[in-house]
């Protein structure tokens, strides 16, 4: 297959080579729309800037590309930090990306990708379409999902189990003794959220409660510690569950200090808990209980997977590794768990 130009993009997208440069180097200047439409054309054509596509095929440089949807959220960071010492032992350089959950700009995380040439792309989707990851496959370049379970059997992905991880939160909760719980979600079209907020559903259920009153559900738009204490804020004007599960510590970190703030007593008041284990957990003025993932080993794992399926494609078999969260149980939880033994005995 010869090597597509820009102008060939250009005119498949109707627009000029000027705004396909603008796409690929200053993509704020582009009305969304027409990005969309200039990035559909690059993926049907196969578009990769400086003549690289000709070699793609080849693969064989020294770096792998890393794609994850929030770099400034310490899970993240944490997986990265697997990724680039497994990398590192095996002789190769990684290249960070961050689509902050947005398509286009993991699209164009992905152009950036194969421009230098990647041997294999570690990914955390944005959303469930695999023709782009697929596209990066037929040039050459392995692909693993990272915390996000593949759905293909001839697809690595390494990923912890997200639902185990609600109900493990609030089966915790209700164990405390609470029947009215809150639950901070994410956007819901985070696949993490929605298992998290699925699992939630299913361990109140099982309690013989009704979901539907039993969760009060605030939906951040995005997975910050502002916007825990905005949450906060919004279920302190409304009337305080008995206890509450944050998505994420970061949600769960900007929750406690606006309840702290306000003269709440935690857990004295309220019962919290978060997810994913981050050192601020540990470290925040109530130290929090929060559902561990295993990031470090996540990381390590999806790259030694990348790296022998790259290496060894004769010999390498496809795997979806799945981990099991634990539970961690700290102040924010813990005075309701003894009060709840005393009472219990």
């Amino acid at each position: 297959m010869g090597t597509v130009s820009i102008r060939e993009v250009a005119a498949r997208a109707g627009v000029s080579p000027g705004t396909i440069s603008n796409v690929l180097n200053r993509p704020e200047r582009v009305a969304p729309e027409t990005r969309e439409r200039v990035l559909r054309a690059i993926r049907e054509l196969g578009f990769v800037r400086h003549g690289s596509a000709s070699t793609l095929r080849a693969g064989q440089s020294r770096t792998i590309g890393l794609s994850v949807i929030d770099i400034g959220n310490p899970f993240f960071t944490d997986v990265a930090a697997g990724v680039e010492e497994a990398a590192s032992e095996l002789g190769y350089a990684v290249i960070f990306g961050n689509s902050a959950g947005a398509r286009d700009k993991e699209e164009r995380n992905l152009l950036v990708f194969a421009e230098q040439r990647v041997r294999g792309v570690l990914i955390t989707p944005s959303d469930d379409d695999r023709a782009r990851l697929d596209a990066l496959r037929e040039r050459g370049i392995g692909v693993v999902l990272v915390d996000h379970p593949a759905h293909r059997p001839d697809e690595c992905s390494v990923a912890v189990n997200d639902f185990a991880g609600g109900q493990m939160a609030i089966g915790h909760l209700l164990s405390l003794g609470a029947r009215r719980i809150g639950y901070v979600s994410g956007p819901r079209s985070i696949r993490q959220c929605a298992e998290r907020g699925r699992g939630a559903e299913r361990a109140v259920a099982a309690a013989g409660l009704d979901p539907e009153t039993a969760i009060e559900v605030v939906e951040a738009p995005v997975m910050t510690a502002r916007e825990g204490q905005r949450a906060a804020a919004s279920l302190l004007a409304s009337g305080l569950p008995d206890a509450v599960f944050c998505a994420n510590d970061l949600l769960a970190v900007g929750f406690l200090r606006e309840l702290l703030r306000a003269g709440v007593r935690v857990p004295g008041d309220v019962a919290l808990i978060g997810y994913d284990d981050i050192d601020f957990a540990a470290a925040s003025a109530v130290s929090l209980s929060s559902i561990r993932q295993p990031t470090h080993r996540l990381g390590r794992i999806a790259t030694e997977l990348l790296l022998d399926e790259c290496d060894h494609p004769e010999t390498h078999v496809h795997q979806q590794v799945m981990f099991q969260p634990e539970l961690v149980v700290r102040e924010s939880t813990a005075g309701r768990a003894q009060a709840a033994e005393r009472e219990g005995a």
